[in-house]
């Protein structure tokens, strides 16, 4: 791959201008994918050019660039995230018809998590999290049951920085956080009331494959009221038939 006078190869710098896009603003004008990469306007352009010519961005009637068709093509690929959702998603289905509000699936990715998968309502209560979409793992249900079942590397790393807060109710404390995480180990679920948003309730619990290994998160997000801990049982049986899936499968699904 070419690299540029200053050592970094044409293949990052695409990356970081493909990384300027994000859900909330998927069309961007080519000033400001610069400005987001860091790159110089010109070596911008010459980039974005490449990868419209290629189909992985797209240019709009009115001049701004956004994701194209054959990126997500590609992305939907994804062996493991879409063998994954196969398995879960009749499960999901089941669930989300239970509590009526949102029913998702997210895995961890580096210190993040991602959510793969999410259920809704048109009345079902208010909810940050969408397909694709990141949080912070300390900021959410799922990110916080995936960061009690993680590497200890990623713990310490997570538990180490600043702990941004999303309402009085986020967990910023290290203390409390690294407490809260052996609580969900021992009683198997995370239960965050207000946690991103006061008007909701996060709850989620682990999903493993067929070794043993918590690989993923089953949450639903409820209205943050005396009722919410009821949706706990039925969470619990989901994930123990999704993981029973996902062990019968010929290779155990693994997320990073």
């Amino acid at each position: 791959m070419p690299r540029t006078p200053t050592g970094e190869s044409s293949l990052a710098r695409a990356v970081r201008v493909l990384d300027a896009f994000t859900a909330d603003q998927p069309a961007l004008r080519v000033s400001e994918i610069a400005r987001r990469s860091g790159l110089h306007i010109a070596t911008a352009s010459r980039i974005v050019g490449h990868l419209v010519a290629e189909g992985l961005l797209a240019r709009g009637s009115d001049g701004s660039v956004r994701v194209g068709m054959r990126l997500w093509e590609l992305a939907s690929r994804a062996a493991p995230a879409r063998s994954f959702r196969d398995a879960a998603m009749p499960f999901l289905e089941d669930l989300h018809a239970v509590v009526g509000h949102h029913a998702q699936l997210a895995v961890r990715n580096g210190e993040e998590v991602l959510f793969v998968e999410r259920l809704s309502a048109r009345d079902a209560v208010v909810n940050f999290s969408r397909i694709a979409g990141r949080l912070p793992l300390h900021l959410s249900s799922s990110g916080v049951v995936l960061l009690a079942y993680g590497p200890p590397d990623v713990r310490e790393r997570v538990l180490s920085r600043p702990l941004e807060a999303a309402t009085p109710a986020t967990i910023t404390s290290p203390e409390r956080l690294r407490a809260v995480l052996a609580q969900v180990r021992q009683q198997g679920y995370a239960l965050l009331p207000g946690h991103v948003h006061e008007d909701a309730t996060g709850i989620a619990v682990p999903v493993r494959n067929g070794m043993g290994e918590v690989v993923a998160a089953l949450s639903v997000i409820v209205p943050n009221d005396d009722r919410a801990a009821s949706a706990v049982p039925v969470l619990l049986a989901t994930a123990r038939g999704i993981s029973r899936v996902l062990g019968e499968a010929p290779e155990p699904f693994e997320a990073s």
